[in-house]
């Protein structure tokens, strides 16, 4: 059985990058492809202006608390106005991180610390604060700059600063096996060659499920058939397959958030996504008009809906073999809350095996803040101090 605060965690590890997913209006002629190509910026050639602080140390502060208002509001309001993408601009993987760099809510450049992150997630989506940090802290000890405390929403930027030594990579959301990983609601397996840029033919599947299953809305009996039909695609496709640890718990997250986040807040029973409201977020990346977030800080729900419908266990193709799926019984999964952390805290040992100076004292603080969240989320996960106490 999910354990209701592991479910609703599920849906927060997708919100930040996590979700290889996003979607489009059918009828748009502009190529997602192109647009993302437009988006990112070339490690080589890429300003260092605009929200990096390259070869500054920073000292990481404490993850911030709970707004101090916590209802439902307009969010696309005269304060956060959508502007369109500039020279440089980042985006990424995640249509909600994607919107509120959109909106102002971080910074437009798509290059933010931690703690401006977690704000945004709350402010613009009304999220739970410990689910926020959470996943926000995840992200950033897998894929961002622990030195400045800075994190790309899409691809590596030197506008995050200098690239730690390898195996550290400091890479961003677009980095495939952290967050980003296989079987994406309409992205393509790394396998096939790109991760993160749209791809119409699974956005058509998208579309043909939601019209046999949902009526022309995307609602929880849609990402049930859709979710299994996803894996089933990459077991026969993809000998590379894995689907397991972090990457199982978000792959069934994914499937809910967009019910539970991009359906106007406003609305509170039968909810489910318009293509209106898909357009706006996944082409556009910006709020609908006059749209509300949640009304109460929310996680998400639906999850053990969308695993009822098809259960399915963590695993991955095995010897280079397509249609070879092998359960991983010492994977993460929902029974099991404790594993996703101490996979965690493994994968940021294996990229920092021997850390010194700024570098070791953000790493023991950044695993702390993470675990301050792991601590309520998963009800009493014994903390891990792989480089010592603060």
């Amino acid at each position: 059985m999910v354990s209701k605060p592991f479910a609703l965690l599920t849906a927060l590890l997708l919100t930040l990058g996590a979700l290889s997913t996003s979607f489009a209006f059918p009828n748009f002629q502009v190529s997602n492809g192109d647009l993302l190509r437009r988006q990112e910026v070339d490690a080589s050639t890429a300003s260092q202006s605009g929200g990096g602080r390259p070869g500054q140390g920073v000292d990481p502060p404490p993850p911030p608390g709970p707004p101090r208002f916590t209802g439902l509001k307009l969010v696309n309001d005269r304060d956060h106005p959508w502007r369109p993408l500039r020279n440089g601009d980042i985006r990424g993987p995640c249509p909600g991180m994607n919107t509120l760099a959109s909106h102002g809510y971080i910074s437009r450049d798509g290059v933010a610390s931690p703690s401006d992150i977690v704000k945004a997630v709350q402010e613009g989506f009304n999220m739970e604060n410990k689910f926020a940090i959470v996943v926000t802290y995840i992200a950033h000890l897998l894929d961002g700059n622990l030195v400045t405390d800075l994190l790309s929403i899409g691809g590596k930027t030197p506008k995050t600063g200098p690239a730690p030594a390898p195996p550290a990579h400091a890479g961003g959301f677009n980095v495939h096996g952290t967050f980003e990983g296989d079987a994406g609601m309409t992205r393509a397996d790394a396998f096939f060659g790109d991760n993160h840029s749209f791809n119409q033919t699974l956005f058509d599947k998208f579309v043909d499920f939601s019209n046999r299953y949902g009526g022309g809305f995307y609602n929880l009996t849609v990402a049930g058939e859709l979710r299994y039909s996803r894996i089933q695609d990459s077991i026969a496709t993809n000998p590379e397959f894995s689907f397991k640890d972090v990457r199982y718990i978000t792959a069934y997250g994914e499937t809910v958030f967009p019910i539970t986040f991009f359906v106007d807040g406003r609305v509170t029973t039968d909810r489910k996504l318009s293509m209106d409201a898909a357009a706006s977020f996944f082409r556009d990346m910006r709020f609908p008009p006059d749209f509300h977030r949640p009304g109460q800080p929310t996680t998400n729900e639906g999850i053990d809906v969308v695993i009822a419908a098809h259960p399915w266990l963590p695993g991955g193709n095995a010897d280079g073999k397509v249609n070879n799926y092998v359960v991983d019984p010492n994977s993460a999964d929902f029974t099991q809350p404790c594993r996703v952390y101490s996979h965690v805290v493994n994968s940021v040992v294996q990229l920092y095996p021997n850390p010194t100076g700024i570098l070791r004292r953000n790493l023991i603080k950044n695993l702390h803040y993470l675990h301050t969240g792991v601590d309520v989320v998963f009800g009493g996960c014994a903390e891990l101090f792989p480089y010592g106490r603060s």
